[in-house]
C-alpha cells in the first residue's frame, strides 16, 4: 500500500501478450463453438465427397532441328514454354483428345473433359506434366494419355503444316526463276552473246539455292516431343484423408474461435483484466477472494478452520493496517459498484473480524437502510441462534441508530460491535445526521476502527453521502460484472465528494451450486420479525454447548449478537477491546 500504483508497462510486450491471451481464453463458448463448427465442417467435406483418383504424364517438348546431334544445336530453340502450355489446355487439344476416347468408348464433351486436366511446368525444364483428375482410376489414365498424346499430335500438325507453308512459297518464288531460265536457253542457242551466258548462269545459282532450301525443309525432324513418362492407373484416391481433414478442420476452426473471441473481447465494455481495472479505478488491488465450497454459506469465513477465504481477509486487513491513508483516520467505506451488495457485505464483517482478531476495538455500521439483513445473517452464524436477538424484538419506539447496537461474538478471534441497518422512511436525513456522525467520530479514538457497509454507490447516493465522513473506500466487485466506465465514474464521484479508493476487492462471483442454494435459501433479509410478546428460543450453549446454557441465565447474552444497549442509547461492553 506504500508504494506507488505501477502503471501499465507499453513495452513489455510478453506480459501484454500473455495477458491478452488470458483475456481470448475468457470467451472459452466462443472458442469451442469455433472448433466444433471446424470439426463438422471437415467432416461433411471428408464424408459428403466422392473419391477421386488423379493420373499424372509427363511430355519433353523439342523444336523441329535438322541435326539434332550437331555441335551447338539447342533443344529449346524457338520453344515458348508458356504459349506450350496454354496450347496444351486448348480446346484444340481437347477437340482430338475427345474424339480418341470416343473412338474408345468413353464419350465426354471437351468442356468436361478438360475441365479435369492440370498442367504444370516444373521450373527451368521443358517438362510439362499432364495431371488428370476423374472418377475411377482408369479414367483418369486413359483421359491423362489422350490428352498428352492429343497435344504432341496437334503439335507435330502445326509443325508439318508451317514446312509445307514454307515449302509452298520457296516453289512460288522458283517457277518465275526456271521459266526465266528456259527463255534464256532458247536465246543462247540462236546467239553466243555473253551476257545471255551470264544471266542464265545466275538464275541457275538462285534456282539451285532454294531447291537446297526446300531439300533441307523437308529433311528437318518434325518430332514434336516425347511422352517420357506414361500415365499409369491410381492406386489411392487423391485429397486429404478424414484424419488429416479433421485436423486441419479443427485448427481452422480454433482460428475461426480466436477471432470471434477477439471481437467479442474488442467490444466487451467490462474490465478485461487486472491492470485495466487498477487504471480504470486508479487504486491498487488489495486481494483476489478464493472460491469456497457451496456448503460453507455462513458469512464469516473467518472463524472456521482451514478456511483460503479467512486468510485472504487477514492479508487485505493486514495491507490496510499499514496503509498510511487508512491509518490517518481508521474509518472504512466497503461498498459494491451497483447490483447485488452480497460480497461487499461479506467483505466489511469478515474485515471487521479481522481487525478484531488484531486487537482493534472494531465498529462495523450497517448503513443499508433499505434491504438490511446483516444483523440477521451474524445471528444465524453460529449453530443454536433462533430467530432474531433480543435487542431487535419489540423495541423499535427509538429511532436508527440508538438502539440498534450489539455484539458480534467471532469464535476463537474475539468481537467486535454492530450497529445494525434498520429500514427507515427517509434514508438520507438518517445518514446524515448527528447521531451517525458521532458513531462514525468514534474512529478517531486511539485504538478504534469504523467499517461503514453502504448499499451499491451508483445504484444509490448512500455512500456518497457518507464519504465527507468516512474517507478511505473500498470496492468490493467482480471483474466480469462492473464495466470501465462504472469504474472511472466511482473514481470521479469519489472523488468530488472528499474521499479516496483504497483499493478494490475482487471476489470470484457465485458458482451454480452457489446459485442455486441461495434460490433455495429463506430470505435473511432482516424484513419477518418475531412479535415483541415473543421471546427467542434458548439455544443451546454459546456455540451449541448444552452445558453453557444450563450455567448462563439469560439465553440471549449466550448467542452470537448480544444488545449492549445499556438504556440511554450508549453502547456497552465490547469484549473484544473493552468498553466504548
Amino acid at each position: 500500500m506504500t508504494e506507488p500504483i505501477r502503471t501499465l508497462d507499453e513495452q513489455d510486450e510478453p506480459a501484454l501478450l500473455r495477458d491478452q491471451f488470458r483475456q481470448l481464453l475468457r470467451y472459452r463458448t466462443l472458442l469451442v463453438t469455433g472448433v466444433l463448427l471446424g470439426l463438422l465442417g471437415s467432416g461433411w467435406l471428408a464424408l459428403s465427397g466422392e473419391d477421386t483418383y488423379a493420373a499424372t504424364g509427363e511430355v519433353s517438348v523439342r523444336s523441329a532441328a535438322s541435326d539434332p546431334f550437331a555441335a551447338g544445336a539447342s533443344a529449346d530453340k524457338g520453344i515458348n514454354i508458356g504459349s506450350e502450355r496454354q496450347t496444351a489446355v486448348s480446346d484444340a487439344v481437347g477437340t482430338i483428345a475427345a474424339g480418341t476416347l470416343a473412338r474408345q468408348g468413353d464419350t465426354v464433351e471437351v468442356g468436361a473433359l478438360l475441365s479435369g486436366l492440370q498442367v504444370t511446368n516444373p521450373p527451368n525444364t521443358l517438362v510439362l506434366k499432364f495431371s488428370y483428375t476423374g472418377r475411377t482410376p482408369e479414367e483418369a489414365r486413359a483421359r491423362a494419355q489422350a490428352l498428352a498424346e492429343a497435344y504432341l499430335e496437334i503439335r507435330r500438325e502445326r509443325t508439318e503444316d508451317s514446312i509445307d507453308n514454307m515449302v509452298d512459297g520457296y516453289r512460288a518464288q522458283l517457277k518465275p526463276l526456271t521459266e526465266q531460265r528456259d527463255r534464256l536457253a532458247e536465246q543462247e542457242t540462236g546467239t553466243s552473246g555473253d551476257d545471255v551466258t551470264s544471266a542464265r548462269a545466275n538464275l541457275i545459282v538462285a534456282i539451285s539455292a532454294l531447291n537446297q532450301k526446300i531439300s533441307e525443309l523437308r529433311a528437318l525432324d518434325t518430332t514434336p516431343g516425347y511422352l517420357n513418362k506414361k500415365p499409369v492407373a491410381p492406386q489411392h484416391p487423391t485429397g486429404a484423408g478424414l484424419p488429416l481433414l479433421l485436423g486441419l478442420g479443427g485448427v481452422v476452426g480454433l482460428a475461426l474461435g480466436l477471432l470471434m473471441s477477439w471481437v467479442r473481447l474488442v467490444f466487451d465494455p467490462a474490465v478485461r483484466s487486472t491492470r485495466e481495472l487498477v487504471r480504470s479505478l486508479g487504486a491498487p488491488l488489495l486481494g483476489t477472494l478464493p472460491r469456497e465450497r457451496a456448503g460453507a454459506r455462513s458469512l464469516l469465513a473467518i472463524g472456521r478452520p482451514g478456511s483460503r477465504l479467512a486468510e485472504e481477509y487477514r492479508a487485505v486487513a493486514f495491507r490496510l493496517a499499514y496503509d498510511p491513508s487508512f491509518t490517518e483516520r481508521r474509518r472504512l467505506l466497503v461498498t459494491a459498484p451497483r447490483g447485488d451488495n452480497d460480497m461487499a457485505r461479506a467483505a466489511a464483517a469478515n474485515l471487521a473480524a479481522a481487525f478484531a482478531e488484531m486487537g482493534r476495538d472494531v465498529l462495523l455500521v450497517e448503513a443499508d437502510l433499505r434491504t438490511p439483513s446483516l444483523a440477521a445473517e451474524l445471528g444465524a452464524a453460529h449453530p443454536g441462534t433462533r430467530g432474531g436477538p433480543r435487542w431487535a424484538t419489540g423495541r423499535q419506539e427509538r429511532g436508527w441508530p440508538a438502539d440498534s447496537r450489539a455484539n458480534v461474538d467471532v469464535p476463537g478471534s474475539g468481537a467486535f460491535t454492530l450497529v445494525a441497518g434498520r429500514r427507515t422512511e427517509n434514508v438520507p436525513r438518517a445518514l446524515t445526521s448527528a447521531p451517525v456522525s458521532r458513531i462514525l467520530a468514534e474512529g478517531g479514538r486511539p485504538g478504534a476502527v469504523v467499517i461503514v457497509l453502504a448499499p451499491p454507490v451508483l445504484s444509490y447516493a448512500d455512500a456518497v453521502a457518507l464519504v465527507d465522513r468516512v474517507e478511505g473506500v473500498v470496492i468490493v466487485c467482480q471483474p466480469r460484472e462492473v464495466h470501465r466506465s462504472d469504474l472511472e465514474r466511482i473514481r470521479e464521484i469519489i472523488g468530488a465528494a472528499g474521499g479516496s479508493v483504497l483499493g478494490t476487492l475482487l471476489h470470484p462471483g457465485y458458482g451454480r451450486l452457489d446459485r442455486r442454494a441461495r434460490r433455495n435459501a429463506p430470505r435473511g433479509d432482516g424484513r419477518e420479525r418475531q412479535p415483541a410478546t415473543q421471546e427467542p428460543a434458548a439455544p443451546q450453549g454459546r456455540y451449541g454447548d448444552p452445558d453453557v446454557a444450563a450455567v448462563q441465565g439469560d439465553p440471549a447474552e449466550t448467542l452470537g449478537l448480544r444488545t449492549v444497549d445499556d438504556g440511554h442509547g450508549r453502547g456497552g461492553h465490547n469484549s473484544a477491546a473493552g468498553h466504548r
